[in-house]
């Protein structure tokens, strides 16, 4: 099957769109800031690195609008302990008055491929158009142990023990039981085996599922 462009594929609306999951919602949100046909505000519900690419603002709208004015695509953020960003304290609805798009990570992970969440995770704002749910390919065939963010909730929510090996199945076990997303990315798809694995994992969930590697700014529906 041919390949699309992450934004061609995705399609995303105006407006605000946020990214949970693991296994590469930075590098999602930097590739939509940079193939989306117009202004992109990508920002926080929770905490995030700055970005090392995009021009980064911590002040408020007349300061982002400003930015705006010079760069196509800009983070904004709070700054916060650990050298992170909080949310922004400008709204996040006056936010999608500014920009075209709001690309909002709304999820930590750790840098782990897989997540199950807490009752108070992910924080989805109610200005939310889309949720895309990122997964990392790499987990598959991992122990829950090293390839989930809370692995006790993952492997609670699918029936198995931290010791046991993230499968489709398991996966598609969690995703369904947590629900909350519209669409499915799963990145780090760079070999025939974990493209086996991320079709299987398409056909247990209920939404559209779009795979490959993110670095390469290219998916295909799976």
């Amino acid at each position: 099957m041919s390949t699309l462009s992450v934004a061609d594929a995705l399609a995303l609306p105006r407006g605000v769109t946020c990214l949970v999951g693991g296994g590469g919602k930075t590098t999602l949100a930097h590739v939509l800031a940079g193939q989306l046909p117009g202004t992109v505000i990508f920002c926080t519900t929770t905490r995030i690195f700055p970005s090392e690419t995009l021009p980064v603002v911590t002040g408020g709208a007349e300061e982002i609008a400003a930015a705006l004015e010079r760069f196509r695509a800009v983070c904004v953020g709070t700054p916060a302990q650990q050298n992170k960003l909080a949310a922004s304290e400008t709204p996040l609805d006056q936010l999608r008055q500014m920009a075209d798009y709001v690309i909002v990570e709304a999820d930590g992970s750790k840098g782990l491929p897989c997540k199950a969440h807490l009752d108070y995770e992910p924080v989805i704002p109610p200005e939310t158009a889309r949720t895309i749910l990122v997964v990392g390919a790499s987990g598959f065939g991992q122990p829950i142990a090293q390839a989930a963010h809370r692995p006790e909730r993952f492997a609670a929510l699918c029936g198995a023990s931290v010791e046991d090996l993230v499968t489709p199945e398991r996966l598609a076990a969690v995703l369904n039981a947590e629900g909350g997303f519209d669409t499915v990315v799963v990145n780090q798809m760079e070999d025939g085996s974990r493209e086996a694995a991320a079709r299987r994992l398409a056909s247990l969930l209920p939404v559209p599922v779009w795979g490959g590697s993110l670095r390469a700014g290219r998916v295909r529906r799976l």
